[in-house]
């Protein structure tokens, strides 16, 4: 059989990316379906249902992948390859409509997981894509209002997808068993033909009209995203003798092997510190509830994490001096209090004054046993045990 299509029938390469295609879409619906369904029964502290949604759900965008490069594969080639002609193009409303479909099928296969992979990269967290690549993609940012906008396209092109496919397997099975012609037999193995009829319809309207579906769902998804509201600086001006100008205070877990990376929006820092000396203390009072933790905040504000609706508040009260390391080094040290759960710690930081001005950055290892976050979740493969905290702010000395 020929790789390349005729006028008559398609090639080996058309005909495997059709199947291939058809077997990644009819794989990655169902188990997306499965997922999201068991997701809404979860329980807290189910740490085997958990890892088995996980599981499924990192399927599914794994194949998902798959199936968009399948799909941008198979469009590139029938761009280069004669199309096989309608036998039955004489009957123009039904010609028109599969033509319709088939714009559709293929804008779909494009967009579903697209859209998918986008709502996945815009946002760290749960159930990473199975290869070597990374998690990102380039010109997606880390935003919310992304990955809510790409969400929106995911679901209801998914939809759209669903019905097109329902209705493109509804055509092949009436030209099969009700016009008994050749167009499944010509895309089975083998070298089935099937002699086009002399009039064909034009694909300018149907392909507009597919198109215009698509842009209409993709506007939308992001005109009914909301603006991402900016997260601020600090929780409040600090009573000590430096106030904050601004900074961040973020985390990284390892969950499921994907790195999940988030921060706290609100925090306070009252800062004593003599330069001459090199010598103060600190006080850091951090909003729990203030934290944006990718796709699993919510399940890290619970109370089986940091329970963020007992326990509103973290607290790190710490001495500084100078460290080796050189002239720029300090460290902090002194104790962490998370869920009533005080731990001495260490923060070592680079310390830069300039023109009234003070720049730290710095970061620690903690542990989140020592804590009780997480404490069902004893298989670190699950949820890593190490957190890794990163600080950094700019402050001003009090006039």
């Amino acid at each position: 059989m020929s790789t390349r299509n005729t006028a008559t029938r398609f090639g080996s390469v058309a005909k495997t990316f059709h199947w291939l295609t058809a077997l990644l879409i009819l794989t990655a619906i169902p188990l997306g379906l499965i997922a999201e369904d068991m997701a809404h029964g979860i329980t807290q502290g189910d740490s085997a249902a958990l890892a088995q949604v996980a599981t499924l759900f990192s399927l599914h965008k794994t194949i998902g992948v798959a199936a968009f490069v399948t799909a941008l594969l198979r469009i590139l080639w029938a761009v280069v390859q004669p199309k096989p002609g309608l036998p039955n193009g004489a009957k123009k409303g039904e010609a028109f409509l599969a033509a319709m479909i088939h714009w559709a099928l293929y804008g779909a296969l494009v967009i579903v997981p697209l859209s998918g992979w986008v709502h996945h990269a815009a946002q760290t967290g749960f159930a990473p894509i199975w290869w070597p690549f990374g998690q990102t993609l380039p010109f997606v940012p880390q935003s919310a209002a992304w990955a809510e906008a790409a969400g929106s396209v995911h679901w209801l092109s998914t939809k759209i997808l669903i019905g097109a496919i329902l209705l493109h397997v509804a055509g092949a099975l009436k030209h099969h068993f009700i016009d008994r012609d050749d167009t499944l037999r010509r895309m089975l193995p083998g070298r089935a033909e099937a002699a086009p009829s002399a009039v064909q319809p034009g694909h300018a309207m149907p392909a507009a009209l597919a198109a215009a579906v698509w842009v209409g769902i993709i506007g939308w998804g992001v005109a009914g995203t909301a603006a991402e509201a900016p997260q601020p600086a600090a929780m409040a001006q600090g009573a000590g003798e430096w106030q904050v100008q601004g900074g961040e205070l973020a985390i990284t877990v390892q969950q499921f092997g994907s790195a999940v990376q988030g921060q706290f929006g609100q925090w306070q820092a009252d800062i004593a510190f003599d330069p001459e000396t090199g010598t103060g203390d600190v006080t850091v009072t951090i909003a729990i509830g203030s934290l944006t933790l990718g796709s699993v905040t919510d399940q890290a504000l619970g109370p089986d994490y940091f329970d963020a609706a007992t326990h509103e508040s973290a607290r790190f009260n710490a001495e500084i001096a100078r460290s080796e390391g050189g002239a720029r080094a300090y460290a902090a040290t002194g104790t962490l209090t998370i869920k009533d759960q005080s731990v001495p710690v260490t923060l070592p930081f680079d310390l830069e004054i300039a023109d009234g001005t003070a720049t730290m950055t710095g970061g620690l290892t903690l542990d989140r046993r020592d804590f009780g976050i997480g404490a069902q979740m004893t298989d670190p493969g699950q949820l890593g045990f190490a957190v890794e905290v990163s600080v950094g702010l700019t402050a001003r000395r009090a006039e």
